[in-house]
């Protein structure tokens, strides 16, 4: 009886490891990928036109610097509406990918 459950127990623990070695990999090669991807658009974005990427880049700055802003300030009674509902939302989940890409790309050696 005992050797049963503690066969079990082991059989638990194995499938458990097995599962976060894989879940840690797809993150990976996830982070690896959208990484990539990103370096991807800047490079095309700057070969086509350096003055658009600059001017769209300082407009994704005001509109994150917004959006952190609205996430971080004094709440208002009232709910957010409208560009600043749009901009706190863009600010979390920039910041959100920004936190994944620094906890599963470091690791990665696509670099």
């Amino acid at each position: 009886m005992k050797v049963r459950r503690a066969a079990k127990g082991v059989g638990d623990f194995l499938v458990e490891t097995l599962g976060e070695t894989v879940a840690e990999v797809i993150l990976s090669l996830l982070a690896c990928a959208l990484l990539g991807c990103l370096a991807l658009i800047a490079y095309l974005s700057w070969s086509l036109s350096p003055r658009f990427t600059i001017a769209g880049a300082g407009l994704l700055s005001l509109l994150l610097a917004h959006g952190a802003w609205q996430t971080f300030r004094t709440p208002a009674k009232r709910r957010r509406r409208g560009l600043a509902a749009l901009t706190a939302a863009g600010f979390t989940v920039t910041a959100m990918t920004v936190l994944f890409l620094l906890l599963y790309s470091t690791g990665c050696d696509c670099l």
